[in-house]
């Protein structure tokens, strides 16, 4: 796999059973690049191991005044130069690409699953983990990918080394031969608990990101109630727990460092202390000596890699534990595709859960009091329930039935909180499309001329405003204007069912009421579901469902159930039951629940409503 290759066709199916496991994964779908790595590490570990014996024969031939093994020990050392640049540049380029490479098959993985899981991934696992797991944890994950291959070209190359040394010196070699491992093994007690204070550390460093990931995508809100304080302190706190995890975690590694050089020290030392014995007694030679000294001190270099592969496995393995657990989440209904999507379903869309109706081609309004079953009951009608139960009906069949893109192709959703990526709006708007809805007219029929002037306004580049640029999240625009930005865009796919959670509950109620009527007639034959307590929106709706306690509990329009109902009455005037309570004693008692009653907030808006269908 070269890098220019990147992204991967199919990046594969990831073991996301444990995070052990899924580096197993990305290490046996990467070997092709372990093995090359491999090659190149043994080649450039076996030359410089190589050198040693290259200066202990050039010492003994200066000893013994022979030019000849002068020359050939010129020669080897020639050759061996020749491997270690060899080896280390291309040991280098190989582990880079697998680094890179296993982090881009990662974050494939990641947006796959994202793309799968849609708005319920940020419901299952904090928006502020999935970013810290698509950023920092991938790296790690390649770095641990990457040090594999040069750990085992190390771990080779020490065995070579302590067989020859021990067939080349027996006497000094059986010394290296014992000690090279318990050098190797001497840090493994203190692994556990390096690994541990580094699993603490990452954990509040996710911990941290999240928070700022929050306080971010909140950032207008807490100005807005003066709140910014109070979050730059949770912060700073978070951060300083941050600091004192590291600086514990490293330490234990400082201390693994510190054995990593002070026992090849020792080593050394009693190499050279036996050896100069051995010297003195005429059982070795001098070259010898210096052969068997100089490899006790090159191999202190691929002992490290021992030290580097303990680091990058506790490092990697809780963010390949955090990667596995995003990657083990699965749709609560998957998507089978077993029936065939050649052909889009279309006609009425049913819940047999609540007995929710929202017949083909009119304008439905879902009026529900608690905020997050709406949420809950808008993914179930596009086919993303947080909760098992009988598929939702689009025309007779089953949205689990349909392939997962043509069931999004079908009915759409728009929750309550969309999110507008970086980008021109052009770019914001190239979505599928059936190709009858223009942007002009969805952007018209959101209401959105202010925005757009707005966009202009803030260019310096540009006087058209489809190339204006829009901040990452929308986050140079309010609330209202990000929310209309979003309404447009949802309309100009033109989807076979539109479900709309709460569109325009961030705008005042002059624009509302024109947006209610650009809705209408925008997708007029077309299938739309709104949720909403917003009597403007209601007014406009064809039909207009009730659903109290997760099942429908009334049906009709907004002017026969406000007066008739009084559970959707008080969701939709925020009437108290001591309010109507009071209403009941009153013997005004049928204009109030009229909302005809001079001074009531629902004569209000009846009032205004009148006054924009003369004005219209």
């Amino acid at each position: 796999m070269q890098i220019q290759d990147l992204p991967y066709p199919d990046p594969g199916v990831p073991d996301a059973r444990s995070g052990p496991r899924f580096l197993w994964w990305l290490f046996r779908n990467q070997l092709d690049g372990q093995l090359k790595a491999l090659a190149w590490g043994l080649l450039h570990f076996l030359s410089v191991s190589a050198l040693p014996f290259c200066v202990g024969v050039a010492v003994q031939a200066v000893v013994d005044r022979s030019g000849t093994q002068l020359a050939l020990a010129g020669g080897l050392l020639v050759l061996c130069c020749i491997g270690n640049a060899l080896g280390d540049t291309f040991l280098h380029r190989t582990a880079v690409t697998n680094w890179i490479t296993a982090a881009a098959r990662v974050q494939q993985v990641l947006a796959r699953k994202a793309a799968q899981l849609g708005s319920a991934l940020t419901r299952r696992v904090a928006a502020g983990e999935v970013v810290a797991v698509s950023t920092g944890d991938v790296e790690k994950i390649g770095w641990f990918v990457e040090a594999w291959s040069r750990f085992m070209a190390a771990a080779v190359t020490l065995v070579v080394v302590c067989v020859g040394l021990v067939v080349y010196q027996p006497a000094l070699g059986v010394v290296i031969a014992v000690g090279l491992p318990l050098l190797a093994v001497a840090v493994l007690p203190l692994l556990p608990r390096a690994t541990r204070r580094a699993d603490f550390q990452r954990e509040k460093a996710g911990r941290a990101t999240e928070l700022a990931s929050d306080t971010v995508a909140g950032l207008r809100v807490l100005r807005g109630i003066g709140g910014e304080e109070l979050f730059l302190d949770r912060y700073r706190s978070a951060s300083q727990e941050v600091r004192h995890a590291a600086v514990r975690s490293a330490r234990m590694w400082s201390l693994i460092s510190a054995i990593q050089v002070l026992l090849p020290g020792l080593l050394l030392i009693a190499v050279v202390w036996y050896g100069v014995h051995l010297a003195r007694q005429g059982r070795v030679t001098i070259g010898e000596l210096v052969t068997v000294y100089s490899s006790v001190m090159i191999l202190t270099y691929p002992l490290r890699h021992f030290e580097e592969i303990a680091m990058a496995y506790s490092f990697s393995r809780p963010s390949a534990r955090r990667a596995a657990r995003v990657l083990s989440l699965e749709r609560v209904t998957d998507t089978d595709g077993s029936r065939d999507g050649s052909e889009m379903p279309s006609g009425d869309l049913y819940d047999p859960a609540t007995g929710l109706l929202a017949p083909s081609g009119r304008l439905t309004a879902v009026v529900c009091g608690d905020p997050d079953a709406a949420g809950r009951l808008a993914e179930r009608l596009g086919g993303h329930p947080s909760e098992e139960g009988a598929s939702v009906l689009l025309g007779g069949v089953p949205l689990d039935e349909l392939p997962l893109d043509n069931a999004r192709t079908a009915v759409l959703v728009q929750d309550k909180d969309p999110v507008l990526l970086s980008g021109t709006l052009r770019e914001l708007f190239d979505v599928p499309r059936s190709g009858d809805v223009g942007a002009e007219e969805a952007l018209a029929a959101a209401q959105c001329e202010d925005v757009l002037a707005a966009l202009v306004q803030g260019s310096l580049d540009t006087e058209d405003p489809m190339e204006a640029r829009i901040t990452e999240r929308g986050r140079s625009l309010s609330g209202g204007q990000r929310q209309r930005i979003a309404l447009a865009r949802s309309l100009v796919t033109d989807p076979e069912v539109l479900v709309l959670d709460e569109p325009t509950s961030a705008v005042d109620s002059h624009t509302e009421a024109r947006i209610a009527e650009g809705v209408r007639n925008l997708r007029e034959g077309r299938t739309t579901v709104v949720f909403t307590s917003s009597p403007l929106l209601l007014d406009r709706a064809d039909r207009v469902v009730l659903v109290h306690e997760g099942e429908v509990a009334a049906v009709g329009v907004h002017r026969e159930l406000v007066h008739a109902e009084p559970r959707y009455r008080a969701v939709v005037t925020r009437e108290t039951e001591e309010e109507a309570a009071r209403d009941e004693a009153l013997p005004e008692k049928a204009a109030r629940q009229s909302g005809l009653r001079d001074g009531s907030p629902l004569n209000d808006v009846l009032k205004e409503l009148e006054e924009i269908e003369e004005s219209a």
